[in-house]
């Protein structure tokens, strides 16, 4: 009886390893090899990171394409190059030419509103494909991400009030600060060019406006283009420089190292330069703002300065 006792016992425990091995090899066969880039959340928000993304991952275009939704980093509160309207939605020039992308690779774009500080992180940590805001093209922030064909032109200017218009940065007075925003090539340009110049910087363009309208400083430095057009819609102030230190040009960029994406961009850019899709979008969403005399002086067609 004992002997046969143990050999039922065996045969239970025989069925149990085999069972268990075939429920192992389901598994194995659903399984498929970590591969960190082909991570991906189609409900992605502001802030938040694909699943399974960290430091240094991108998604391929492959990638990008099989989940159906691209992820574009874009300006929340820089009107007219990215903005949300009174009806929640994005707009602007920036937004515009990710719209055309979106469509031409048949995906889904999901705006991930960016500031200027965050841009080079949003790509570093995989919270974003492409950054797609105002981004001018610097040799240290082409170390960090991998820039695209240009498709604008850009340069530093100076707003200051009516009453007391900058118009050289020259004599500075040490009691008087200047505003920028953190993470613009305005900042770098005056820490290295203009280090005597007290600086007071903001994180947003929102915050930075209310700041110079507020008198907190005597002058706002940034992009030629955002002060112009501050300017314009903004009685009172006077763009004193309209351009400081070299041109500059605006691009796309991507992870370091994402080749695929980039190449796609460079070819969808040429492309689109041959129909002027460009001048198309600055008639659509610059024209109100600066008019039709500043068109050739900033877009680049077809990636071609």
């Amino acid at each position: 009886m004992k002997k046969v006792y143990l050999i039922l016992v065996s045969i239970a425990i025989l069925a149990l390893a085999v069972a268990g091995c075939g429920g192992g090899a389901d598994k194995n066969q659903d399984a498929k090899p970590a591969q960190k880039t082909e991570q991906t959340d189609t409900k992605l928000k502001d802030g938040d990171t694909p699943a399974g993304l960290h430091a240094g991952d991108f998604r391929s275009l492959d990638v990008i394409k099989s989940s159906g939704e691209i992820n574009i980093g874009v300006f929340s509160d820089k009107n007219p190059f990215g903005y949300v309207d009174e009806n929640g939605e994005y707009q602007g020039y920036d937004v515009y030419l990710a719209k055309r992308i979106g469509n031409d690779l048949g995906v889904k774009v999901n705006f991930i509103s960016t500031e200027a500080a965050n841009r080079i992180a949003y790509l570093q940590t995989g919270k974003v494909d492409i950054i797609l805001a105002n981004f001018t093209v610097t040799p240290q922030r082409a170390e960090e991400v991998d820039f695209c064909l240009p498709y604008m032109n850009v340069a530093l200017g100076v707003v200051s009030p009516d009453s007391r218009v900058v118009y050289s940065l020259e004599n500075w007075n040490k009691d008087d600060s200047m505003i920028v925003i953190s993470g613009t090539t305005a900042e770098m340009y005056l820490m290295e060019n203009y280090p005597n110049i007290p600086l007071q910087k903001y994180d947003t363009y929102a915050t930075a406006k209310n700041a110079i309208e507020n008198g907190n400083a005597v002058a706002w430095a940034n992009d030629n283009t955002e002060v112009i057009a501050f300017s314009k819609s903004t009685p009172g102030f006077t763009v004193g420089i309209p351009s400081l230190g070299s041109a500059d040009i605006i691009a796309p960029a991507v992870s370091k190292g994402n080749d695929s994406l980039r190449k796609w961009i460079n070819d969808e850019i040429v492309s689109l330069g041959g129909e002027k899709f460009f001048h198309v979008a600055y008639k659509a969403t610059l024209e109100g703002t600066y008019g039709p005399d500043y068109m050739e002086t900033l877009v680049i067609e077809g990636g071609s300065k």
